[in-house]
C-alpha cells in the first residue's frame, strides 16, 4: 500500500457503527480529510481522530458536493439524501478490496449467509488455511486489512454489492433468491439484480458457486470464463446422492446425511454451498466432512432451546422472511408457529402454504394483524394474538402436545419488541427455559 494513499483527499462516510468507524479510522489513518454524517446522538460519539461529525440536515448535501469520494455504510437506504449526490459512492466491501491482497470467498443469499460463511471459514482453517469470516457477520474487513491471511471470507450483503465497481472475489457463492429488503431496494429487481454484482467482475481462474435449484439464480447469466459449481439438493455438482442419503462432490460420496446434526432441507443446502466453496479453494473432502459432521448450527436458527412434557421449543429468531419460515417448518410434521414482528415491505402470504403442518399459530408485534389475516380464510384451527413474547410462549404452551414443535419464526423483522433478532431470541429462549426449570423443580 502507498504511504498515505488519501493524502489531500475529501472523504464522506455515511453512519458510524461498526463498520463507519472502522472506515473513519482507515481512511484518517491513510491521510484522508473524514467528515462523518450521522443520525445519532453527535454529543456521546467518540471521536479519537477529530474528524469532523455532523447531522444528516438541510446542508448535507452541499457538504457532500465537496467530497472526492462518500463511503456508505451497511443499511443506508435509497431513499438517503447521499443518493442525489454526483459524488462517487461505495461500500466498504469496495474500499476493502481496494486495499486488500488477501483473495476473497463472498457469501450472499436471502438466507443462510451467516452459516455459509461460518462453515468455509471452519474448512479453511481445518485444512490449515489461514481464513478470517468478515463482512455482514460482524467483524469489518477493513479493520482487518495488512492481516497475514489466506483468505477473507466475505458475508456480503445486498446493500454492500450495490454499490461496488471493482469488487471481485476469488469464489462467489449466492445461496439462495427470495423477495427481502424491499423496503430498501425498493424493487425485487433491484435487490435480485444487486446480489447479481458478487459475479459481476470475475473472470478467468475464479469460481461462481450457484444454487442449480434456485430459478431466479439458475438465469443470471455469469461472465465468460467463470468456472460455475453448482450446487441443490438433487444431481447437482455438490448434491445428493439419488437415494438422499450421502452428500456428493461431483459424483462422489463425501459423508453420509445421518452423519450430520443438522438434515432440515435448507441445513442440507447449507451445507452443500459451503462445501462447493471450501472444495473449490482447496480443501479436501475429508476436512470438509469432518466440519460437517461436528457442526451443530448457530444460535437463533431452528435452535433447540427447551423440551418440555413432550414438546420441543425452537428458537428461529434470524427468520426475517416468509421464506426461511417456510424453509423451517418443513422441517417439522406438527407445529406451533410463533410469528410475526415489523413486517419490512414483505408480502406473508406465501405463509399459507405452511398449513397442512401447523397446529396453530401465535401472532405476535405490529405485524400480529397481517399474519392473522394471511390465515384468516384458509384455517380451522387457532390465530390467536399475543401481546409479549412470555403471552406468546404460554399460548403456545397450551396449544401444544406431546410430539409437536413451538417455533419462533417469525418472518418479520424485530424492530417493534426489540432492537435486533437476537434481542428477540435471547428473551424467548430465556422464557422458554425458566418455564422448563420451573417444571422440572416442582
Amino acid at each position: 500500500m502507498n504511504v498515505d494513499p488519501y493524502q489531500g483527499k475529501s472523504v464522506v462516510v455515511v453512519g458510524y457503527g461498526i463498520t463507519g468507524k472502522a472506515v473513519t479510522e482507515f481512511l484518517v489513518l491513510n491521510g484522508a480529510s473524514v467528515k462523518v454524517f450521522y443520525d445519532g446522538k453527535i454529543n456521546e460519539m467518540p471521536n479519537p481522530f477529530g474528524f469532523s461529525i455532523a447531522p444528516v440536515d438541510s446542508g448535507f448535501l452541499q457538504q457532500v458536493e465537496l467530497a472526492d469520494l462518500v463511503v456508505l455504510s451497511p443499511g443506508v437506504p435509497l431513499s438517503h439524501p447521499v443518493f442525489r449526490s454526483s459524488v462517487p459512492k461505495i461500500s466498504e466491501l469496495e474500499l476493502a478490496f481496494r486495499h486488500s491482497s488477501t483473495p476473497m470467498i463472498a457469501v450472499t443469499g436471502t438466507n443462510g449467509k451467516t452459516t455459509v460463511t461460518t462453515l468455509v471459514t471452519e474448512m479453511l482453517t481445518r485444512a490449515g488455511l489461514r481464513a478470517k469470516a468478515v463482512g455482514n457477520i460482524g467483524t469489518s474487513i477493513i479493520s482487518m486489512i495488512g492481516e497475514e491471511l489466506d483468505f477473507f471470507v466475505v458475508e456480503a450483503s445486498s446493500f454492500q454489492l450495490a454499490t461496488i465497481e471493482s469488487f471481485c472475489p476469488k469464489i462467489a457463492v449466492w445461496t439462495n433468491f427470495t423477495p427481502d429488503h424491499l423496503d430498501w431496494h425498493q424493487s425485487i429487481d433491484h435487490y435480485k439484480l444487486s446480489k447479481a454484482r458478487i459475479f459481476e467482475n470475475q473472470g478467468r481462474g475464479d469460481v461462481a458457486v450457484v444454487n442449480g435449484a434456485d430459478p431466479v439464480i439458475a438465469s443470471i447469466s455469469l461472465p465468460k470464463e467463470v468456472t460455475s459449481v453448482s450446487f441443490g439438493l438433487g444431481n447437482y455438482g455438490f448434491g445428493l446422492s439419488e437415494d438422499s442419503s450421502f452428500l456428493i462432490a461431483r459424483g462422489t460420496e463425501f459423508v453420509k446425511v445421518s452423519e450430520l446434526p443438522r438434515t432440515l432441507p435448507h441445513d442440507l443446502e447449507n451445507a452443500l454451498a459451503s462445501s462447493a466453496a471450501a472444495f473449490s479453494a482447496g480443501v479436501g473432502l475429508d476436512e470438509i466432512a469432518d466440519v460437517l459432521r461436528g457442526f451443530e448450527g448457530l444460535p437463533h436458527r431452528v435452535e433447540l432451546v427447551g423440551v418440555l412434557e413432550g414438546v420441543s421449543y425452537y428458537n428461529d429468531s434470524k427468520a426475517t422472511t416468509p421464506a426461511s419460515v417456510i424453509a423451517a417448518v418443513g422441517g417439522f410434521e406438527s407445529v406451533v408457529l410463533i410469528a410475526g414482528g415489523k413486517n419490512k415491505g414483505l408480502d406473508l402470504s406465501p405463509l399459507v402454504e405452511l398449513i397442512p403442518r401447523l397446529k396453530s399459530v401465535i401472532a405476535i408485534g405490529d405485524a400480529a394483524g397481517e399474519v392473522e389475516e394471511v390465515f384468516s380464510e384458509h384455517v380451522t384451527f387457532p390465530v390467536l394474538r399475543a401481546y409479549s413474547m412470555t403471552d406468546a410462549v404460554m399460548k403456545a404452551r397450551e396449544q401444544a402436545s406431546a410430539g409437536d414443535a413451538v417455533l419462533l419464526s417469525p418472518g418479520c423483522t424485530s424492530f417493534d419488541w426489540y432492537s435486533s433478532y437476537v434481542e428477540r431470541g435471547d428473551d424467548f429462549r430465556t422464557i422458554v427455559q425458566a418455564m422448563t426449570s420451573r417444571d422440572v423443580n416442582k
